[in-house]
């Protein structure tokens, strides 16, 4: 391990100076390097200022920010327990820091172990997990009470949203790309009519239709919960998105090595699971990545349908009237929301282009490769 460390450090050595160099490598490089250096210059100060110190720190109402040019940070610690719970009730939160615990260990342990365990047994253990999250955080068995997902807000909510979607929509997406290229007529069009129609509505009017319209075509008495139809609707708009995605994949694949698979006497089913669709998700890392990201900034939009998750709280604060005399308080809560949803987002690019270096280049060229 100490070893590591000195080619660790020479390694990101190396990166900070080509990236020095890659400032000033052209004139035009050069001048645009200038420009940010002079504009941070600008406004850093201000920014620093407005943040940190002409910022209203102690105070226990909007009395205390009126006639303060700075961030009111009183305003985020009013709404505190909102921000990060919603309505779920004080006395059950620890279940909640409980269920992020397990969620944590379930990913570390899955990621540590694919290529020991396989892939069926790392499916079991992040469903196992997924099942002991819904359990603490639900409820009504165990002992622990039952808690209704209308509740459920904040950063808590938004987390529920994106992590739902991002695993079910990709492999239902992946699904629905294999069966468009499917061979078989009726298959192809179903999935291409079913991707097509998706990608053809806006999210808004997807998500109008499941929670106003969906009520009105079951039995009276079938009640559904409104999450539930909310997450529904964002995994069947999303997977179409991924469709897509993987349908570029599965076009990118060189024919040889599906036709070397077969020469080796595989079914179909093996050469789609052994040769194309590890290729497909190497080669549409970034594209999934990208909607990945989408998906995180698009959980905002269930305040239409009465779910108030982190932005919801925020508006829903704002809109207090006892926080309505400083003006800095808006100004405020949209400022801390960006410096949650940045971080949150860029470190998704960062992973997916981590991954994406880890990956073995495949290109349709050298394809046989993989067969031989």
């Amino acid at each position: 391990m100490s070893a590591a460390r000195p080619q660790m450090t020479q390694r990101w050595q190396r990166r900070v100076l080509d990236f020095l160099r890659s400032c000033v490598s052209t004139p035009f490089n050069a001048l645009l390097t200038a420009a940010v250096v002079a504009l941070a210059f600008w406004a850093l100060p201000g920014l620093i200022h407005w943040l940190l110190l002409d910022a209203v720190w102690s105070g226990t109402s909007v009395k205390d920010c009126v006639g303060h040019d700075g961030a009111c940070w009183i305003f985020l610690r009013a709404h505190a327990g909102q921000l990060i719970y919603g309505s779920y009730p004080e006395g059950q939160r620890w279940r909640l820091v409980a269920a992020a615990v397990v969620g944590l260990a379930t990913i570390a342990a899955a990621g540590a172990s694919t290529r020991r365990v396989g892939i069926l047994s790392t499916g079991a253990m992040l469903l196992a997990g997924s099942i002991a999250i819904g359990i603490l955080m639900v409820g009504g068995v165990a002992g622990l009470p039952y808690v209704a997902t209308s509740l459920w807000g904040g950063i808590l909510l938004t987390i529920v949203i994106a992590a739902w979607t991002i695993v079910t929509a990709p492999p239902l997406g992946l699904l629905l790309a294999l069966a468009r290229q499917s061979e078989l007529p009726i298959v192809s069009a179903i999935a291409g009519a079913f991707i097509d129609t998706l990608r053809g509505l806006p999210l808004v009017g997807l998500l109008f239709l499941v929670i106003v319209m969906f009520p009105l075509f079951v039995p009276r008495g079938f009640e559904t919960d409104k999450l539930m139809r909310a997450l529904l609707a964002f995994t069947l708009f999303n997977a179409a998105n991924f469709a897509e995605v993987f349908r570029g994949a599965l076009q990118a694949i060189h024919r040889s090595q599906i036709e070397g698979g077969y020469s080796l006497g595989l079914p179909r089913w093996r050469v789609t699971a052994l040769i194309v669709v590890p290729q497909v998700i190497s080669v549409s890392i970034p594209g999934v990545i990208n909607i990945c990201i989408a998906i995180v900034k698009e959980t905002t939009i269930v305040l239409i349908l009465g779910l108030f998750d982190f932005v919801g709280v925020l508006q829903a604060g704002i809109a207090d009237p006892d926080w309505l005399a400083s003006q800095s308080v808006r100004t405020t809560a949209y400022v801390f929301a960006a410096l949650v949803f940045w971080p949150i987002c860029f470190t998704l690019s960062r992973i997916g282009l981590a991954i994406e270096r880890r990956q073995p280049m495949t290109s349709g060229s050298s394809g046989a490769s993989l067969v031989n």
